[in-house]
């Protein structure tokens, strides 16, 4: 009898394993409220956004991010977008981490980068938080620098001392007609880096 116990849940924590490295948290990095919805710095939420409209999701608060999930060829992906404005951003994502279970290996933060050109991809598995605010938290909540995080350019075109009000700044005319482009191509990222896996994402990604 005891070994059968013993079986049975040897083979249910495998499950719970199993189910578990089937779950991805996909985050996109922003502020929230309706000023800053159009800015550079929310590209996190802006491409999220997209990738719910393309699915037909919709997002719902929830504990310190607006949450959605979608099923994909039997993989969960968690979207979230938190609340607590970017400089705290770590805070969620440390939270929806730890309550869903989630290697940090099947976790992708998005956000925007200045020293790539506009609309330019590029994945990683690791680095330092390059002067962003919102990484710099995730990196001291999580304790390490090895996470996979999606820049997307929003380039340095910015007179000095003008980096903040760039930053916050609306995306012009010319990068708003772009925009569609690039958004169809960041989903398409996030669907790859789920089902084929972070190296092969980024192979047929970066540069892009």
């Amino acid at each position: 009898m005891y070994s059968i116990f013993r079986i049975f849940f040897r083979k249910k924590q495998y499950i719970e394993v199993q189910d578990v490295m089937k779950k991805y948290l996909i985050v996109g990095l922003g502020n929230f409220g309706e000023k800053y919805a159009n800015t550079r710095h929310n590209i996190g939420f802006k491409i999220l956004d997209a990738f719910a409209d393309q699915e037909d999701l919709s997002f719902e608060t929830q504990r310190l991010a607006d949450v959605c999930s979608f099923k994909l060829k039997g993989k969960t992906l968690i979207l979230i977008k938190p609340n607590t404005y970017m400089n705290l951003s770590g805070k969620a994502v440390l939270y929806w981490l730890n309550k869903e279970k989630i290697p940090i290996g099947n976790l992708l933060i998005i956000t925007d980068d200045l020293n790539l050109p506009f609309g330019n991809i590029r994945l990683k598995t690791k680095g330092s938080d390059g002067g962003h605010n919102g990484l710099k938290d995730i990196q001291e909540k999580l304790n390490t620098t090895n996470y996979n995080r999606f820049r997307f350019g929003i380039s340095d075109e910015f007179s000095k001392g003008r980096q903040v009000d760039y930053v916050l700044g609306n995306w012009d005319e010319e990068e708003t007609k772009a925009l569609k482009e690039r958004l169809d191509i960041s989903t398409k990222l996030i669907k790859s880096f789920v089902l084929e896996g972070v190296n092969i994402a980024m192979n047929t990604f970066n540069g892009k």
